[in-house]
């Protein structure tokens, strides 16, 4: 079978403007507990796009760890590829994918991070194993093998045992959504699209997209 033959028709559910809810994040919640509800695969995981300081895209999955009305957060390493580039350009795109609902959203916004206070909080109710390895690791910087990597874990267990201490560099980051796209496969690829675009004065506008 060729690559231009591999295509599904999509037929489980569609979405229309009366279906929605006003508010964005509340939708967002509704589709997010269905995933869940539905036994999605990682429904918490997440494309991260991001773009360097020469216009440079890239992305990678990340897990989202807190959503509210405040917007998005995950948690990284603030001095990886993706910190830089959100130290350059504090602009990002996020978007779920759930195939077995055979839904995406898609969220843009602008990015900032989020207090020492909260980041000490989720780091503490981390497991300790990942604790550990947001010492040891310096993430996206090259290393020599993997044996390197587990000897420097190895180091950082004996050095702070069960009471590891949140790297400086480790935190969360918090996107604070200005467009969300809500996407609802349809049968013929004749897709159902609903937009949310938020207003100079905070209100959100709801617009339906051509698939």
């Amino acid at each position: 079978m060729s690559l231009a033959d591999l295509r599904k028709d999509y037929l489980q559910a569609s979405l229309s403007e009366s279906d929605v809810a006003s508010d964005p994040v509340q939708q967002f919640s509704t589709w997010f507990d269905q995933a869940v509800k539905a036994d999605v695969a990682e429904p918490n995981a997440m494309s991260l796009a991001t773009v360097n300081h020469e216009g440079r895209p890239s992305s990678r999955i990340v897990l989202i760890k807190e959503f509210d009305e405040r917007g998005f957060c995950w948690f990284t390493n603030y001095v990886s590829s993706k910190g830089h580039d959100l130290e350059t350009n504090p602009h990002a795109a996020l978007l779920f994918h759930w195939v077995a609902l055979e839904r995406q959203v898609r969220i843009e916004g602008r990015v900032e991070k989020i207090t020492a206070q909260e980041n000490d909080r989720y780091f503490n109710s981390r497991p300790l194993g990942s604790r550990h390895s947001a010492i040891a690791s310096q993430q996206s910087e090259v290393i020599a093998n993997r044996d390197l990597l587990e000897t420097r874990l190895s180091e950082v267990v004996a050095a702070y045992g069960d009471q590891p201490p949140r790297p400086e560099h480790w935190g969360g980051y918090r996107l604070i959504p200005e467009r969300l796209e809500f996407w609802q496969g349809r049968r013929s690829r004749l897709h159902d699209r609903i937009v949310y675009t938020r207003q100079d004065d905070g209100t959100w506008k709801i617009s339906r997209l051509q698939p």
